[in-house]
């Protein structure tokens, strides 16, 4: 593989010779830039590691780069300038590499100094943890002023929209003299990091796992390569994604992927971290007013965006503006057209253990947009609803909107229903993943409790439904009828739902 055909660029971080020997081998045999970060080595092996080094960054020395990066810029080390000066001098510019990582107030050091640096072979980098993209002009101004011939800006991102100061860098700098790797970090930097050699950053970095990370948000090797498909995307590639927030733990770009790769299709999945709505739909989304050029086809909707995103819209289903909420939107000529496929999923899925729901008892916890095509679905199909949340007064208007009673969640007990229905987002893999919306004695008595969170799939409510003996259904099989749904819509073809059901099981761990 040439250097230009290599988008991505692997990060290794190691504290030990061993463990950095083994971790470089296995990258090399991605075919990809292996990025070398010294400052995760002891700082008492570092000199031992070097001189064990020196063959085998000798065997890679086309692909790797050598970076000593200190804390503030986000290594693991302290460590002062004299230092960083001492270390390139006596050992980093004579190692066996194809470029050298030199931070900016180390370039402009050498610079000050007359360094003998070989330019062309120097990535000038800052990294900015904190006044973010804000100040990512500033920070490439400063970089562009060295002779580097390879410029890194790395800055945190705090919402999807942000994106946009990254791409237009990208455009602004590319040509053949000097070349631009930039990068956002965080939930929100991760469009970034998978469209960027798409539209002209030099590489993009990964870590070989999840725990060798080496900066927020950066994705491994294999979701980028196999999931996303990064090296493959192209202007001509049509984009789909998920907007909401907290969406790091979804598996919709697991399955989606999945379907369009075994679908032939040049397309790709993305995960959208937006707070601001209104500026995401205006800067990045409506075909009249987006400031990016690309083939934006349609989104996945999620909390919590579903009811808001309505105004944004100019079409929407009858049965979306119904229920009151949207997750799926679809881009058709200069318009946005809203769905919502939660409806179809959720029913579908319960039908295969209850049919006939006609008449039964059912009783809905939670309030928001799931909820909201929960009941919908169930009345639909003739059954009788009750609404239980924690805050009943800010529920009044869902009542009000489907007829139906709210109650208080603290006080209830469910034996009298038929089905319980968790449509919250207490339980999912995360920070709320020991949580339930209601105990085992709230449970007991219920024939069927339904946890619409798929991930994990088994919830701390259904293991308290399963102590009292109710039959449990988890959300995984309406997660992938929703998609599926949402998929036909995009691309007009039938979903391979047997392909997106299998890929979410094994993001699942096969479980």
């Amino acid at each position: 593989m040439s250097t230009a055909e290599r988008r991505i660029c692997v990060s290794i971080c190691e504290r030990d010779t061993c463990s950095l020997t083994s971790a470089i081998k296995l990258a090399a045999e991605t075919g990809h830039f292996i990025e070398v970060r010294l400052d995760c080595i002891n700082e008492h092996a570092l000199t031992s590691a070097l001189e064990n080094l020196q063959q085998l960054l000798q065997e890679h020395a086309e692909s790797t780069i050598i970076t000593l990066r200190p804390q503030e810029q986000g290594g693991l080390r302290l460590l002062t300038l004299d230092e960083r000066i001492q270390f390139w001098r006596e050992h980093g510019f004579g190692l066996p590499a194809f470029l050298f990582d030199l931070e900016i107030d180390l370039a402009e050091e050498f610079l000050r100094t007359g360094e003998a640096v070989d330019w062309s072979r120097v990535i000038c980098s800052s990294h900015d943890f904190g006044a973010g993209v804000a100040d990512v002009k500033n920070l490439y101004e400063r970089i562009a002023r060295t002779p580097a011939r390879f410029l890194k800006v790395a800055v945190n991102l705090d919402d999807a929209v942000d994106n946009l100061e990254i791409f237009k860098l990208i455009e602004r700098v590319t040509s053949d003299d000097r070349k631009l790797v930039a990068i956002g970090m965080g939930a929100a930097g991760v469009p970034s990091r998978i469209l960027g050699p798409s539209r002209g950053s030099f590489f993009t970095y990964a870590s070989l796992d999840h725990h060798t990370s080496t900066a927020p948000g950066q994705l491994t090797a294999t979701e980028l390569r196999d999931i996303y498909r990064a090296e493959q995307i192209t202007d001509a590639t049509s984009v789909m994604g998920l907007i909401g927030q907290s969406i790091a733990h979804s598996l919709s770009p697991q399955i989606h992927n999945a379907a369009f790769a075994s679908s032939g299709l040049d397309a790709v999945y993305l995960p959208f971290d937006v707070r601001d709505l209104a500026s995401f739909m205006r800067r990045m989304v409506h075909p009249a007013t987006r400031e990016i050029e690309w083939r934006l086809r349609g989104l996945s909707v999620t909390a919590p965006h579903k009811k808001n995103v309505m105004d944004y819209l100019g079409w929407i289903d009858p049965a979306a503006r119904e229920i009151g909420a949207v997750n799926t939107v679809v881009i058709e000529g200069k318009q946005l057209k809203g769905y919502n496929t939660d409806a179809l999923g959720f029913i579908s899925a319960l039908q295969t253990e209850r049919p006939r729901l006609n008449g039964a008892r059912c009783a809905v916890i939670g309030g928001g947009g799931a909820a909201r095509a929960a009941i919908w679905s169930l009345l639909q199909e003739g059954a009788k609803v009750s609404v239980f949340v924690r805050d009943t007064e800010r529920a009044k208007p869902l009542a009000e909107r489907f007829d139906i009673t709210i109650s208080n969640l603290q006080a209830a007990a469910f034996e009298s229903f038929d089905v319980v229905v968790n449509t919250t987002v207490l339980g999912m893999s995360g920070h709320q993943e020991q949580q339930t919306p209601a105990t085992a004695e709230q449970l007991r008595g219920a024939p069927l409790a339904y946890d619409l969170v798929y991930n994990p799939t088994e919830t701390r409510f259904l293991r308290e439904a399963e102590q009292v003996g109710c039959e449990t259904l988890g959300g995984l099989s309406m997660f992938v009828a929703q998609a599926a749904e949402q998929f036909r819509l995009w691309t007009g073809r039938e979903a391979p739902s047997k392909v997106m059901h299998a890929a979410a099981v094994e993001a699942l761990g096969g479980r």
